[in-house]
């Protein structure tokens, strides 16, 4: 009897072990991805930042003299995040748009942005 008793307790545990391996298999697969902008009032200087950038200008050094988000002064870095976290056309910009490739101007609540898409995983 005790011997089922043990077998019962250590069954229950490997179960418990395979779910928590599972959750932690799924909590690491979300998507996630680091990007950069830069934020301005009006779509025109957006897009004079943007031609600049096409014509060789850093994007970094750009963000840091015009953005007026925060992020500007680490050269429009926004760090690694979720979808979810941004307005919704950030994130289908940063989520399914090439990475790489200053996209924009894109409009939202903020103001228009030129967004870079560093890395997704």
């Amino acid at each position: 009897m005790i011997t089922a008793l043990i077998k019962s307790i250590y069954f229950a545990l490997a179960i418990i072990s395979y779910n928590n391996a599972i959750n932690l298999k799924l909590e690491n697969n979300v998507a996630a991805a680091c990007a950069r902008h830069i934020l301005v009032k009006s779509e025109k200087l957006a897009q004079e930042l943007k031609a600049k950038i096409a014509k060789g200008a850093d994007f970094g050094q750009l963000a840091k003299k015009n953005s007026t988000c925060p992020s500007g002064k680490k050269g429009g870095d926004l760090g690694e995040f979720k979808p979810g976290q941004m307005v919704k056309a950030f994130d289908d910009v940063v989520f399914k748009k090439a990475i790489l490739t200053v996209h924009g101007p894109i409009k939202t609540k903020f103001g228009y942005h030129l967004i870079q898409t560093i890395y997704r995983n």
